[in-house]
């Protein structure tokens, strides 16, 4: 792969990027319309291809938060055109790598030294390259270590790149732009977490060492004496990314083992831990043959407050939903209901999310749930796609939801789109207060 020399690290010149990416899409409308003219059956397929791949090359040159809003992106196969979900599904492991000079200079500028005096050997040729960051090999003292080096610059850039994007984001999703700025400062704080690898090291090890008895989990060891606030050390772990891994044509019960060990990992962190790994896409786990799987890049973390955690997760109870004051009063702690809302616009919206917690809390209500089952993901897809067009959601005065919800609903998303391309079926391991009394009768019956 092509390696990069150069990032661009000031304001003008990472906007240059944002800019010239809008010119070239403004030129693949022009083209797809002139075609158009000739031939009035032509679809959007190309021009879709064209735009991602001019927007990704793009963003894959900024690094950092830009690349980043990519691999967000692609793990919502419901938002964007299949062409924009696979060529942004690239920053996850194998964006474009820096070249072995700025490697260097990133080692003599927080350690004072090359990586050559650091290990006994160092592999100049990044093996991943990602949206923060890329992976080098290297071995110290026998042992074979994993090293991420943050891109310079990126942590500096944060806030402008997103005011940058914005406006790019706001023209591909058609979103609001009063929904992209109630979420802003959550997205900004935790992208500015991620940067800093002296926190995701101690976050690493801590949730690393609380995980280690999860069946069929392997975690890395990291090493303080050889991280920094931008490179970050750590044993290396053998394995597959999803997409390599699918490949090899695993069992069913490979498949089950592995999407166990997904659930029970986050039912975990979630319920017992109260702070989460809210990255779960498929660069982040390195699985198998024999069922177990590597968890690495603790950089996204998202922690939970108890407020948040006892509203959000008492509507997985669906008995909460037969109780219209409470639910009532639970919508409005997770500003679902607002208190502009009329007493029409309350019912409706009631109504409305009560619907979406019943479809998407599905797995919840079950003691097993079969992931491979693709009609329940067309049925969530269809319902997303409803609700994009809801008059009452689009002219809201408001966003809806409270900005606390974004990375556990991504968190969830991640997790389920992962178990459904590993076609897993699991048991759906949860506290007991979050079992129903329909779900409980079934499980006495059962046994």
């Amino acid at each position: 792969m092509k390696t990069q020399n150069h990032i661009p690290t000031t304001k003008v010149a990472r906007a240059s990027q944002f800019v010239k990416a809008g010119v070239k899409v403004g030129g693949n409308y022009l083209k797809h319309y002139g075609k158009k003219l000739l031939d009035p059956s032509l679809t959007k397929e190309e021009l879709h291809q064209d735009n991602a791949t001019d927007i990704y090359n793009a963003l894959s040159e900024l690094k950092g938060s830009a690349l980043k809003m990519a691999q967000m992106l692609s793990m919502d196969r419901n938002i964007l055109p299949r062409a924009y979900v696979d060529q942004f599904a690239m920053s996850q492991y194998s964006a474009p790598p820096l070249s072995g000079p700025l490697v260097v200079k990133m080692f003599r500028t927080y350690f004072g030294k090359s990586p050559q005096q650091i290990y006994d050997r160092f592999e100049m040729e990044a093996v991943n390259a990602a949206s923060i960051g890329q992976v080098h090999l290297a071995w110290k003292d026998g042992k074979k270590l994993a090293v991420k080096v943050q891109y310079p610059g990126v942590a500096d850039s944060v806030s402008s790149d997103l005011r940058i994007a914005k406006p790019l984001a706001i023209r591909l999703l058609n979103l609001n732009e009063k929904d992209i700025n109630r979420y802003m400062g959550e997205v900004e704080s935790k992208l500015l977490e991620e940067t800093d690898y002296e926190l995701e090291l101690k976050r690493s090890m801590y949730i690393s060492e609380q995980c280690a008895s999860i069946p069929n989990l392997i975690f890395p060891k990291y090493y303080p004496d050889l991280s920094s606030k931008r490179i970050l050390t750590m044993d290396w772990l053998d394995g597959f990314h999803m997409k390599d891994f699918l490949k090899t044509n695993p069992s069913q019960e490979i498949r089950d083992r592995i999407g166990q060990a997904l659930w029970d990992f986050y039912n975990f962190q979630i319920h017992d831990l109260k702070q989460v790994h809210a990255d779960p896409h498929p660069g982040n786990f390195l699985m198998r043959a024999d069922g177990t799987m590597g968890v690495i890049d603790f950089g996204c973390v998202k922690v939970i407050s108890d407020f948040f955690y006892d509203n959000y997760f008492r509507l997985i109870n669906f008995d909460m939903l037969d109780d219209e004051a409470a639910t009532l009063e639970t919508f409005r702690n997770l500003e679902f209901i607002v208190p502009e809302d009329s007493p029409k616009e309350q019912v409706f919206f009631v109504d409305l999310f009560k619907k979406m917690i019943v479809l998407l809390g599905k797995p919840f209500e079950k003691q097993t749930f079969d992931f491979g089952d693709n009609s329940y993901f067309d049925t969530v897809y269809a319902f997303a796609e409803e609700l994009a067009q809801v008059e009452e959601l689009k002219n809201s005065k408001v966003a809806r939801g409270s900005q606390h919800g974004l990375y556990i609903n991504r968190t969830y998303f991640g997790l389920y789109s992962m178990l459904n391309e590993l076609k897993a079926k699991v048991i759906t391991h949860k506290p007991d207060w979050l079992v129903s009394k329909k779900l409980r009768l079934e499980m006495e019956n059962a046994a």
